[in-house]
């Protein structure tokens, strides 16, 4: 299994910063990088929300937990992009292609993720949620914001 600190190294290289850059750009103290990477300081909540948003990877990829690094909000507009039981598919910008890493080990979230019959039931539970009142006062909201309107 990868850990966060190898985690965290990895995907520092793969955008091809240093450690000292890395740590500018996201306001971090100078040496944190080198405590992270070696694993002598864990960083905290905050810190790991703002290195796994910078990288556009979820949690669980940042922390070793899971090879998808597919985010929340990917996984909504993956199933937004569904026809429902009506045949309406919601019009929504193409996703971006998130390169994922074959996995070395399969975790219990990977199986999770990757089975036929969660995914169902997940898009079931989203799709039901933005159907009530109140997911329907949020895609109002989110349909003004892209129209530019107030």
């Amino acid at each position: 299994m990868v850990t966060m600190a190898q985690r965290i190294e990895a995907l520092r290289s793969e955008a091809g910063l240093s450690r000292p850059a890395l740590a500018a750009a996201l306001g971090f103290p100078k040496g944190a990088f080198d405590k992270f990477e070696t694993g002598r300081q864990t960083p905290s909540k905050e810190q790991q929300e703002k290195l796994a948003a910078y990288f556009g990877v979820s949690l669980l990829y940042l922390r070793g937990e899971s090879g998808d690094r597919t985010r929340q909000e990917d996984w909504m507009n993956l199933a937004m992009s569904q026809p429902d039981e009506t045949g309406y598919t919601p019009v929504r910008p193409a996703p971006k292609k998130i390169r994922q890493e074959p996995a070395a080990q399969g975790t219990v979230m990977d199986a999770l993720l990757t089975s036929r019959q969660v995914q169902e039931s997940m898009r079931g539970v989203i799709l039901e949620t933005l159907r009530s009142p109140e997911g329907q006062q949020i895609l109002e909201q989110v349909i003004r914001r892209v129209m530019g309107r107030p």
